[in-house]
C-alpha cells in the first residue's frame, strides 16, 4: 500500500473553499507564495481527488494541466471529461490506495467526501495543513463527520506570512 498524505490550506473555521466553491479568499492572503509547496510536491508519486475538487481546480486553473509529471486519478461515479494525464476511477478510494505500490506516496488532494473514508480507514500517515486566519462562515469543509476518533502527533508548526502550517503524523 502506498503512503497516503494530505497537503492543503483551510480557513480558520475548517473550509477548503467558500460556499460557491471559490478559492479567492485563499489566493489573496499574504505569504501564500512562501508556503513550501514545491518541496512537498517533489515527494509525491500520485494524486487522487474527487470529481468536485477536479472540476473546481480545472475552472480556476484554466488551460493549465494538473500535475503533469505525476500519475493522477479522479474519483467519480459518473462519466466526466478530464485532461489526458488524468484517469477517472469509479471504485472505493480505500481499496484503490491499498493497491498502490508500497514504495510510492499518494497525495489525497480532496475534498471532504473523498477524504472521509480514507481518514476513517486510518490511511493518511502525514498531514500538512495550512491555516489561514479568515472565517468563511460556510463552505466546503475539509472534515466531514467521522465515525471514529483519531489522534495525531504534532511534528512541527511553521509560519509563512499569514499562513500557519501544521505538520502532523499518525
Amino acid at each position: 500500500m502506498a503512503r497516503a498524505v494530505f497537503y492543503g490550506a483551510i480557513s480558520l473555521d475548517g473550509y477548503l473553499a467558500d460556499k460557491e466553491d471559490r478559492l479567492e479568499w485563499l489566493y489573496h492572503q499574504e505569504g501564500g507564495e512562501l508556503v513550501p509547496y514545491e518541496k512537498f510536491y517533489q515527494t509525491i508519486d500520485y494524486t487522487i481527488m474527487g470529481r468536485r475538487t477536479y472540476e473546481v481546480g480545472k475552472r480556476d486553473a484554466g488551460s493549465e494541466v494538473f500535475y503533469p509529471e505525476k500519475k493522477n486519478y479522479v474519483f467519480s461515479h459518473s462519466a466526466i471529461e478530464v485532461d489526458d494525464n488524468i484517469q477517472v476511477v469509479n471504485e472505493d478510494p480505500v481499496e484503490f490506495i491499498k493497491k498502490l505500490p508500497s514504495d510510492k506516496t499518494v497525495w489525497v488532494v480532496g475534498g471532504g467526501a473523498l477524504l472521509k473514508p480514507v481518514i476513517e480507514a486510518g490511511l493518511i500517515e502525514e498531514w500538512w495543513i495550512q491555516l489561514v486566519p479568515i472565517l468563511l462562515g460556510e463552505g466546503v469543509p475539509l472534515f466531514l463527520p467521522q465515525t471514529n476518533q483519531q489522534k495525531f502527533q504534532l511534528l512541527e508548526t511553521e509560519q509563512f506570512g499569514q499562513f500557519a502550517q501544521l505538520h502532523l503524523k499518525k
